[in-house]
């Protein structure tokens, strides 16, 4: 496009929303009890992205954000990055901050890391930011900003510290004791959007903490919900109006200072909702951290002025690791110096419509994938391979072992292998008792175009359908990095008057 005095136009501020654990039916616009007027108001005047995935878990979702890269070539396609692990994403890689500032923009960070802080190195101001602030590890307390997490020690054994994860640049931030962080988080955002040059683009990377647990927020959220009567659920109603009064105030902020006119706005969930802290994904099957519909089906949109055909409701296959490619795209700046990327420019296809050029997605593949929440009627600690789900011998001679956890989707087709994760319909927030299926099976197809629920298992219907989703398994399994997932390190230690941080 061309500006009215023949210029091309300036490169468009984007700022990225990341809200945690926000689950499917927790958006007003999905038909939630909760009311999210902020989100449903920017969503309707933009792009809702209902065919949209992420990762199941914190760490993967924000690690293929950043590269671009599914979390198979990372060497990172198991679990999070505990505290004390000594690991982050490969330093090798090039992240979307450093081509954003290579495409000549201010990049700032403010919120939620979780990408590795072993050493300095791997900080968000050494990986392309130009500011940073906000904490470093997955999750904290939301008023004190401090962790407690036990520390191994020779003997076998460990002991509990509890310390501060708060950072401002790379220093430890001091004097926020009391202060909610979703509101905490806004007012940094608020400030970093009255200072920002109009004439110079920005990238703003906002990663709220809410809505991930621990269930705390302010009474006065929670006061329009006594009519919810889980307690749980109340809590976390409550949460949610915060966040979306937080993006209401980011969007407002953005137009007092004359920029929203030239912003684009991506608003994203890192992962499906977590049943055990509040958060609904009906009607989908699973909830976070399972390969589920429930637990990699995301809320996002677009939302800005600058997109042709506003009010729209996008169902082309998007994925998170989509927006390094399109972001980059969107500022005019270029991949070079990436690594293969996963990752496709989807920019026309969100506002113009045009098919995604997307037509497979791997979801995961993890060897080592262990269940670690209780799910009803399952025992704990379940891991893929465990006897209880049913072998199907057709299937098991292939050269994908069908008894790892793993999950791909091509067109409407998802095959899944393993054990996927809680494999519950939990229901509807205050509606009747979940629905349990037949035993899970060590394959699994779905046309979730046409089943979204997940409800309708078909891969004795489709079998050739079935042998080349093994194989593109395959595919991908024999290209896939080995797992990076060290013991963790007793020097993590911050010690008694210390805080989270950098120790090798």
């Amino acid at each position: 496009s061309v500006a009215a005095d023949g210029q091309p136009p300036p490169p468009p501020h984007i700022v990225v929303i990341l809200a945690d654990d926000f689950g499917w039916h927790d958006v007003g616009y999905h038909g939630s009890e909760i009311k999210t007027p902020n989100l449903d108001r920017l969503s309707a005047g933009g792009v809702r992205l209902e065919k949209y995935y992420v990762q199941p878990i914190c760490t993967p979702s924000r690690n293929q954000l950043m590269t671009g890269r599914y979390q198979i070539h990372t060497g990172m396609q198991h679990q999070i990055i505990w505290p004390c692990q000594p690991y982050c994403v490969p330093l090798d890689e090039t992240l979307l901050p450093q081509l954003m500032k290579q495409a000549g923009y201010d990049t700032h960070m403010v919120g939620k890391w979780h990408l590795g802080m072993y050493k300095k190195a791997c900080l968000p101001t050494r990986r392309g930011f130009d500011s940073f602030f906000g904490y470093l590890m997955g999750s904290e307390d939301y008023f004190s900003h401090e962790r407690c997490f036990p520390i191994p020690i020779p003997s076998n054994q460990s002991q509990s510290r509890c310390a501060l994860d708060l950072r401002d640049g790379e220093e430890v931030a001091t004097g926020y004791q009391g202060r909610y962080s979703t509101e905490l988080f806004t007012e940094r955002v608020v400030n970093i959007i009255s200072k920002q040059d109009p004439r110079k683009p920005a990238f703003l990377y906002v990663a709220l903490q809410a809505v991930h647990s621990p269930l705390q927020v302010p009474e006065r959220y929670v006061a329009p919900y006594n009519f919810i009567k889980d307690h749980n659920r109340r809590l976390y109603a409550g949460m949610v109006s915060a966040m979306d009064e937080a993006v209401g105030n980011i969007t407002a902020a953005l137009r007092d200072a004359g920029l929203w006119n030239n912003t684009v706005l991506v608003f994203s969930t890192d992962n499906g909702g977590q049943t055990l802290s509040g958060g609904s994904n009906w009607p989908l099957r699973g909830r976070k951290a399972t390969l589920w519909e429930g637990g990699i089906r995301g809320v996002a949109f677009v939302a800005s002025p600058l997109l042709p055909r506003p009010g729209t409701v996008s169902r082309a296959l998007v994925h998170v690791s989509d927006w390094l490619p399109t972001l980059v795209g969107l500022a005019g700046g270029k991949l070079n110096g990436t690594k293969p990327l996963d990752g496709f420019n989807v920019w026309k296809s969100i506002s113009q419509g045009i098919p995604s050029p997307r037509i497979e997605l791997l979801h995961n593949i993890d060897p080592l994938f262990v269940d670690m929440g209780p799910c009803p009627g399952r025992e704990e600690g379940v891991s893929s391979t465990q006897r209880w789900v049913s072998t199907n011998d057709s299937w098991s001679s292939q050269g994908f072992n069908v008894s790892v956890h793993a999950a791909i989707r091509v067109r409407q087709w998802k095959l899944l292998t393993g054990y996927p994760g809680c494999d519950r319909w939990f229901p509807r927030p205050g509606g009747p008792n979940m629905t349990l299926g037949k035993p899970v099976k060590s394959v699994m197809l779905f046309n979730v175009d046409h089943d979204p629920e997940e409800r309708d298992e078909l891969s004795e219907h489709f079998p050739v359908v079935v042998d080349y989703l093994l194989e593109r398994l395959d595919h991908y399994q024999q290209g896939a990095r080995p797992i990076v997932f060290p013991d963790a390190d007793p020097r993590c230690d911050p010690g008694p008057s210390g805080a989270w941080g950098p120790w090798a």
